[in-house]
């Protein structure tokens, strides 16, 4: 059976039927269709209705019975709705086993002077929380977490009364002992996220086991729950569950996904928790660290109980099933050494034990000091004295970031789970320089860093700091569901792009978590020089086997996320350029921009850094520059070819698999074609367009990412590289052509005679191939079409426009769709490289077939610029949009595009999405990213501000965003034109800058 919690999602919502408060007599209170258990209340004059629904057995009696019960379940719900609410909160950061996460929930007063809400705990979150409640009268305001227990389902959050104005909030009274088997209840809350909804039960256990919602997750353990059918969903966690009195007598906290069981929290720690808040006390929680479970005496008997004790167990407790059995004792903690596995609790400081309820009220008030208990085992009594430990100390309230990764300290949940001692550092969030696996990025477990054992967070902060930014060194982690298995691993420490070090604790008090910054980094240590040797590739030509000395792997470390490209790391070879000069070619699918950092490794022994030099717009490869004088080795430059491949060719196809091995076969050339790479249509991304690509007759070169394709004498005549495509069913498409050397060798000529970056003009329209068949179609000449057929080109086709990007000053393009394109300055179009050829002019003159008319058209070049400008703002990433952005749409709303937002930010909260434009910020037009920052630094933390946003389908709407600059500041990313280096500002709660580093 598969148990899921009743939180749900604030952006999936299911629709069902929402039940008013304000129902009266003659109507029909709605239930949950799906139940067994449901009742249906009518008006005392509805004869028809009652004697058909009886089968025309109702006795007048009976009849009056079920309308008095109607009447009273009506006065009780008018009453509870007043003290119900809607939860809307954010988890805004990673923290233990739960993710950051935007999400609907219930809860109800159960204290309206002091303004204290009962949720459940995995609604107020072990980690830094951000929420409002909506009251029945639609009322909002703002809660604070004050308490969440350790192991229980349960939490409090705290409002302000005076902050209602327009309603008389009430409180439920906690009754935890009318819970009875048998029991009519009614389940008040936000289920299925809609405000309120009221299901109908009975209760049918009140010993079930805690319900179990998976690994790597908060589980309630140490505790009976309560069973019944309500048919609750997703909100209704946090629900008060209401007998017809009106009183509170448990708490919803989790359900079935495959019957319509519900199972609900008891409220005998609640109460006592609640009770010591109100008297401003502490709220003990002890522990010895051992999971017992309420097993049925047979089962006990076959652990050793003897007939004896259970006799005296079922005389005393006429109505328990069982006794606690011991399920797990961790080790290193109270009881570790003293209490088996299957041993049988008897009695704790000589009081006898049948429930959990006696062990909390024992434990919670004995923190500190020994207890004695009283066990059987195998048949044999055995009596153990130990200590009981602070169970809130063993609950993690402080987090670390450091690296774009967060850490806590192992809590008692994650080891229970697992069996292993409260003890070390637990990765919960494993991005950055920590990303320690694509699929898995929590539930890491440090043992070393830079060779240190790390036992605790104290030990790993003070570690970190004598780690010098940009520095490689040496990991050994475990997953905690596998702990047999070591891992390994170098990773590269970013202290600048990932600035943040600082430490966050929990405040009750306020209910924020307190931020320290724990210093700057050390500055990096430059690298030295070193040698290395290189290996011929295994291959029968030698020209070829030397070629080794002309690859690199570039490894680039992408923690912005900047043109749409999420957070990563990318991994390719590249191909040396300039080996006097230290360039390097590679594909734009592992250097997308240049607000990354990069690794290059050379002969698989020396590892030195890079720099983006050059990315082109379209043909899909960068140019990175290392510094030649940092390697002693034998590193080539490679003869590139001046002839273009053409088809049937023979080669030799060297290139590097996905293990990153080499590998080689003789081949041919199969085709060369004008392709697009086609567009992701869910957000834009850089890709590669208007190119003649090379294909292979092999399926060798599908399993290869990158590589070269060569003559028998080493010359290169193509570049292998590999190209993003489209995004289809949460995968991103990877094509694998060859671009040829000739296309790219005005690049490299031009690096290599001169210090100067090339700038590339471009044509801003994406073209395509069309046939002479779709040529004449569309109005091209018998005398056009006639010189294509003796070109002597082994392909006959013409050029048409697919379409054209957005100019930058919004202009309209010159270029419109089915141009058909004759010539360029006079010099006939074949295929795609007689248009890229003209890359260093302002204007061209085209000839060409519009709408059957030929014409000759003056068409302007950009030169396309890469992104100098980001700001972060409530989570949301905006930066002008890219050319991706300009490459897919027909205009532009406005200059402040949304390229990226965080799962529990307040942008994500409130609707901002990638590819919206923000238009306006509280009425005010921010055309350009300068604007919005501008406007932004005027809003106050904590306050609503209104945005008007055009979505990338051209639809406006707006929306009011609450900001928090406490979890989610303002901040900018510039590039310094003088230095052509990134700038770093950061912005406090009063968005005052704090800070301007160069990165």
């Amino acid at each position: 059976m598969t148990v899921k919690r009743t939180t749900v999602s604030s952006e999936k919502k299911i629709k069902v039927q929402r039940i008013s408060s304000d129902l009266s007599m003659g109507e029909e209170i709605a239930l949950d269709s799906s139940s067994d258990n449901m009742a249906l209340d009518v008006s005392a004059d509805d004869d028809d209705f009652i004697d058909e629904a009886m089968n025309g057995h109702t006795t007048t009696a009976r009849y009056q019975a079920h309308g008095e019960q109607g009447q009273q379940w009506h006065r009780t719900i008018d009453n509870v709705v007043k003290c119900v609410v809607a939860v809307h909160f954010s988890q805004t950061s990673n923290f233990d086993c739960d993710p950051s996460v935007l999400s609907e929930a219930t809860g109800f007063v159960v204290d309206s002077e002091r303004g204290i809400i009962l949720t459940n705990r995995h609604v107020v979150g072990t980690g830094p929380f951000v929420g409002s409640v909506i009251f029945d009268n639609h009322e909002e305001v703002d809660v604070i977490p004050i308490y969440r227990d350790p192991v229980h389902d349960f939490g409090f959050l705290k409002f302000d009364p005076k902050d209602i104005k327009y309603m008389d909030v009430k409180s439920l009274e906690l009754r935890p002992e009318l819970a009875q088997v048998g029991c009519e209840i009614r389940v008040v809350g936000n289920d299925a996220g809609e405000k309120l909804s009221i299901l109908s039960g009975f209760i049918s256990r009140l010993d079930r086991d805690a319900p179990a919602y998976g690994d790597l997750t908060y589980n309630d353990f140490n505790t009976e729950y309560i069973q019944a059918a309500a048919s609750a969903s997703g909100g209704s966690s946090g629900s008060p569950v209401v007998n017809i009195d009106g009183y509170a007598v448990a708490l919803q906290a989790g359900g079935s996904t495959e019957a319509s069981t519900d199972f609900f929290l008891p409220l005998w720690r609640v109460v006592r928790a609640l009770k010591c808040i109100q008297d401003d006390k502490p709220v003990t929680r002890g522990t010895i660290q051992v999971q017992w479970v309420l097993k049925p005496y047979d089962e006990c008997r076959r652990f050793g109980l003897t007939d004896e004790a259970e006799r005296k167990a079922r005389e005393k407790f006429p109505k328990s099933i069982g006794l606690l059995c011991a399920e797990l004792v961790l080790p290193g903690g109270p009881a570790h050494g003293l209490i088996e596995e299957g041993d049988t609790l008897i009695s704790i400081n000589g009081l006898d034990i049948s429930t959990f309820i006696t062990v909390d009220d024992i434990l919670d008030s004995s923190v500190g000091e020994e207890i004695e208990l009283c066990l059987q085992r195998s048949g044999t009594d055995v009596t153990v004295k130990c200590k009981v430990g602070d169970l809130h100390a063993i609950t993690p309230d402080r987090y670390l970031e450091v690296a774009g990764a967060s850490f806590n300290d192992l809590s008692y949940q994650m080891a229970r789970l697992y069996a292993i001692p409260v003890q070390g550092v637990f990765v919960n969030n494993a991005t950055g320089s920590f990303f320690l696996n694509r699929n898995e990025p929590v539930g890491w477990m440090l043992d070393t860093v830079n060779d240190i054992d790390i036992k605790d967070l104290d030990q790993f902060i003070d570690v970190m700091k004598q780690i010098p930014d940009r520095s490689r060194i040496p990991i050994t982690f475990r997953h905690i569901s596998d702990l047999h298995s070591n891992s390994m691993a170098t990773i590269y420490v970013d202290r600048h792009w990932c600035s943040s070090f600082r430490l966050a604790v929990r405040n009750d008090k306020t209910g924020l978590w307190d931020f320290t910054e724990l210093g700057d980094p050390l500055p990096p240590i430059p690298p030295q020089p070193k040698s290395v040797k290189f290996v011929d590739i295994p291959v029968d030509h030698p020209g070829c086997a030397k070629l080794s000395r002309s690859f690199m792997v570039v490894t680039t470390y992408i923690h912005i996320p900047v043109d749409s490209f999420p957070s990563s790391r990318k991994r390719g070879f590249g191909v040396v350029i300039d080996s006097e000069k230290g360039y390097l070619l590679v594909s734009r699918l592992h250097v997308p921009h240049d607000c990354l950092d990069i690794q290059i490794t050379v002969a698989e022994s020396l590892v030195i850094p890079g720099t983006v030099v050059f990315l082109h717009p379209t043909q899909n490869y960068a140019i990175v520059k290392y510094d030649p004088s940092l390697i002693i080795g034998d590193v080539r430059t490679p003869k590139f070819s001046d002839v273009p491949l053409k088809r049937g060719d023979k080669c030799t196809f060297i290139g590097f698999n996905q293990n990153f091995r080499v590998v080689s076969t003789e081949t041919k050339v199969s085709d060369i074609s004008s392709v697009n790479v086609p567009r992701n249509t869910y957000s834009p991304r850089y890709r590669g367009t208007n190119m003649e690509t090379v294909s292979l007759a092999t399926n060798l070169s599908d399993e290869c990412g990158s590589g070269v394709i060569a003559d028998e004498d080493g010359t290169i005549r193509a570049f292998w590289l590999s190209f993003l495509g489209e995004c289809r069913e949460g995968h991103d498409t990877i094509y694998k052509m060859g671009i040829d050397v000739t296309e790219v060798k005005h690049i490299i000529e031009k690096l290599q005679t001169t210090s100067d970056i090339p700038v590339i003009k471009i044509v801003d329209s994406e073209f395509y191939a069309i046939s002479l068949d779709q040529a004449r179609v569309l109005g091209v000449s018998d005398e056009w079409i006639k010189k294509v057929e003796d070109s002597g080109r082994d392909r006959f086709q013409f050029m048409a426009v697919s379409r054209s990007a957005v100019p930058e000053d919004q202009h309209k393009p010159e270029l419109e769709h089915l141009d058909v394109v004759l010539s360029i300055d006079g010099k006939q179009v074949f295929d795609q490289n007689d248009i890229n050829r003209c890359y260093d002019k302002d204007t061209l003159t085209f000839k060409i077939v519009r709408r059957k008319r030929e014409m000759d058209l003056e068409v302007s070049t950009a030169e396309i610029k890469s992104t100098d400008h980001i700001a972060i703002w409530s989570g949301v990433v905006v930066q002008a949009p890219h050319h991706a952005v300009r490459q897919s749409m027909l205009n532009l709303p406005s200059q402040v595009y949304v390229t990226a937002r965080p799962k529990g930010s307040p942008a994500a909260g409130y609707g901002i999405n990638p590819t919206n434009f923000i238009t306006h910020v509280n009425g005010v037009a921010t055309p350009t990213v300068d604007d919005f920052v501008r406007v932004v630094r005027t809003i106050g933390t904590n306050t609503y501000c209104k945005l008007k946003l055009v979505s990338f389908d051209n639809v406006p709407f707006a929306i009011s965003v609450k900001t928090n600059y406490h979890y989610y500041p303002t901040g900018e990313l510039k590039r310094d034109p003088a230095t052509n280096k990134w700038l770093d500002i950061e912005y406090d709660e009063k968005n005052a800058e704090t800070s301007l580093k160069k990165i």
